[in-house]
């Protein structure tokens, strides 16, 4: 059987703002994963659009598309290409499972939910000459689950081609957040077993990993074991974690100083407001009552980086939001910032009430990118929303503000990692795509690793010690 799995790029990737780097970071494996369910006589060819150009005039036995809210309007075009010629399509990923209707007017068949359970029974149902329109996950486990077929992805083509997931979604609830509606039906959060997730690790080659679980840490006894088992590989990695992880000593007290022991180096925290209301409103509930500075002290005395998000336009921001919240996470020392725009995705508790409110200024899926408002802010223009998210980008990576960031290390070492990674990610914008036209983008990788690495001995610290400043690094209400 002939099978071709694509990846559509997303429309900001397409765009005159298109930042190269960031959409090479990491390969598709949601369908890498997809493809070891396949039989070995099966011929796969697997297509990310983002890093290659693809021709779609073939005519393989079947194709299947993931699909993004933002690369909708491609996977479709793509889709209806190849049914013109007979080809049958199946399409499946965050935006079909929010809109299985919309969807299914360009498939042959439609999955919702993660794949992990429907898509071998639709592939027997295929081979049988009997697949139906649609299938529904409701089975959740990894227990079982092949390996990824890693031998269908570009290596080269990426700067973290050792990306990984040993998890699936996420064990908290956050309006804004696809994940209660990507999961419906079954188990929201699962994981691997250990020596599963072990095995995955040892077949990756070199050092780096990036760990792209929604919430590494989100099963702390699992997350305890994990890093147990990689201590010693000499591996260094990144990942994703809340501030209550972070913080959370009772359970497993010392899970982060396991992490950063086995090669922890820099984590993605999802700040998302200084305000304790807007945390209120979205239901983010892990974050309230958390001291921020903490959190950040303690990561930074460990040796780690941090990579705070940010969303501005909830209903207690007003224009002053941008500013605040930059010069917040300079004078933290947050190595990097990603600034994003309230985004109701459909599906989610956030998209109902929006919708219910009549805030909703269209539904053109291209601009429902976290970088264009799409509804009507409480206390702003939508105009006033998308220029202080532009404004809070260029704030906080200005030569002079990175320079700032990096001064609130206590030695230079400290100091000269936070400037090295700050600039390498946003000031090089023609030396990255020089080296992805060159396709040597691998030759990066060395340098990240360094950069990484160089975070000197940790330190420890106590947890009660807290912020005198009054930029409290604890959650504020208005």
């Amino acid at each position: 059987m002939q099978v071709k799995l694509i990846l559509p790029a997303l429309t900001e990737a397409t765009s005159p703002l298109f930042r190269p780097i960031k959409y090479s970071l990491f390969p598709p494996l949601g369908l890498a994963a997809l493809a070891a369910y396949l039989d070995p006589q099966d011929h796969v060819v697997l297509v990310d659009e983002h890093v290659e150009r693809a021709r779609h005039d073939d005519t393989p036995d079947l194709v299947a598309i993931q699909v993004y809210i933002t690369s909708a309007r491609r996977s479709y075009e793509i889709a209806d290409a190849y049914r013109s010629r007979g080809v049958f399509v199946a399409l499946g990923g965050l935006h079909v499972t929010s809109l299985p209707e919309e969807a299914a007017c360009h498939a042959d068949a439609i999955f919702t939910g993660p794949g992990e359970d429907i898509w071998p029974r639709f592939l027997a149902d295929f081979r049988a000459g009997r697949p139906q329109p649609r299938y529904d996950s409701r089975q959740r486990t990894l227990i079982g689950a092949p390996a990824i077929r890693r031998d269908l992805i570009q290596r080269h083509l990426y700067l973290v081609p050792n990306s990984i997931v040993v998890s699936r979604g996420c064990p908290h609830v956050c309006d804004f957040c696809y994940k209660e509606a990507f999961f419906q039906g079954g188990r929201s959060f699962y994981t691997q077993p250990v020596d599963a997730a072990l095995a995955e690790i040892d077949r990756l080659p070199g050092r780096h990993l990036y760990f792209l679980d929604d919430h590494l840490f989100g099963d702390r006894r699992f997350a305890a074991a994990l890093f147990v088992g990689m201590k010693g590989l000499g591996r260094v990695w990144q990942a994703a974690g809340t501030v209550n992880s972070i913080l959370e000593t009772r359970l497993e007290p010392r899970l982060l100083e396991k992490a950063v022991d086995c090669g922890l180096r820099s984590l993605f925290v999802g700040f998302e407001s200084t305000n304790a209301a807007s945390l209120q409103e979205q239901r983010k509930y892990q974050n309230l009552d958390r001291d921020y500075g903490a959190a950040i002290r303690r990561l930074h005395s460990l040796g780690v980086m941090v990579n705070g998000s940010f969303v501005f336009g909830m209903d207690q921001d007003g224009p002053d939001v941008f500013d605040r919240t930059v010069e917040w996470a300079k004078s933290h020392g947050i190595e990097t910032a990603t600034f994003h725009i309230l985004t109701p995705y459909p599906g989610t508790a956030l998209y109902a009430r929006m919708e219910s409110q009549d805030r909703l200024l269209h539904r053109n899926w291209d601009l429902y990118d976290t970088r264009h408002t799409v509804f009507r802010p409480a206390r702003m223009t939508p105009t006033q929303l998308e220029e202080g998210y532009w404004r809070a980008y260029r704030d906080f990576y200005r030569w002079p503000a990175i320079l700032e960031g990096a001064l609130t290390k206590p030695d230079w070492r400290g100091r000269l990692r936070h400037f090295a990674y700050a600039a390498g990610w946003k000031k090089f914008e023609p030396l990255w795509d020089l080296v992805l036209r060159a396709k040597r983008v691998a030759n990066m990788r060395p340098v990240l690793e360094a950069v990484l690495k160089a975070s000197g001995e940790p330190q420890r610290i106590d947890l009660d010690t807290r912020s005198t400043s009054d930029m409290s690094l604890r959650v504020f209400s208005p």
